[in-house]
């Protein structure tokens, strides 16, 4: 099935993911999984609704929250206020990259998004930004070869490598 996020009022509709976004997604959820496990400072959420107006109710691929944020953030069974680390894997189209790199990054940092990775499955390289006067800027551009590390996720060692594995 279709996709649907409103942001600004605007309705996008996006294909339902190919195989690669899908791969990159899994790998990423073990990961992040496997940290949490030795680490149980939050929860990771795939695929969550989140409603932060009448106007922006996105789908993030995938989302961290804090233990301690978590009241605050979620009501009615879903997120409500902004996740602490926010996911999204790039798809193939111009269209979809810059709903993720431009137009998505900025409805996240208007809610106070703290941390945004952008995750592209065809460079292999993911784009992390960071929340700083009251915008995402972005920090890094990391390759498959590099090793990615976090504020929000202290001792987090991502090898990059491992989540573009087909």
């Amino acid at each position: 099935g279709n996709r649907y996020e409103l942001i600004e009022g605007e309705l996008f509709v996006s294909r339902a993911p190919r195989l690669p976004h899908q791969l990159v997604l899994h790998n990423l959820q073990v990961a992040l999984a496997s940290y949490l496990k030795q680490n149980p400072i939050g929860k990771v959420v795939p695929g969550p609704g989140a409603v932060f107006s009448d106007y922006d109710a996105v789908i993030p691929d995938l989302v961290f929250v804090r233990n301690e944020s978590w009241d605050r953030i979620v009501a009615d069974e879903r997120f409500v206020k902004a996740p602490d680390l926010v996911i999204e894997i790039l798809s193939p189209g111009k269209v979809n990259r810059e709903r993720d790199l431009l137009v998505k990054r900025q409805l996240y940092s208007r809610y106070g998004v703290e941390e945004y990775w952008v995750v592209d499955p065809e460079s292999r390289e993911v784009e992390v930004y960071r929340q700083s006067e009251q915008s995402l800027q972005k920090i890094s551009t990391m390759r498959e070869c590099e090793t990615l590390t976090s504020s929000i996720l202290p001792g987090l060692d991502l090898d990059l490598g491992t989540l573009f594995v087909r």
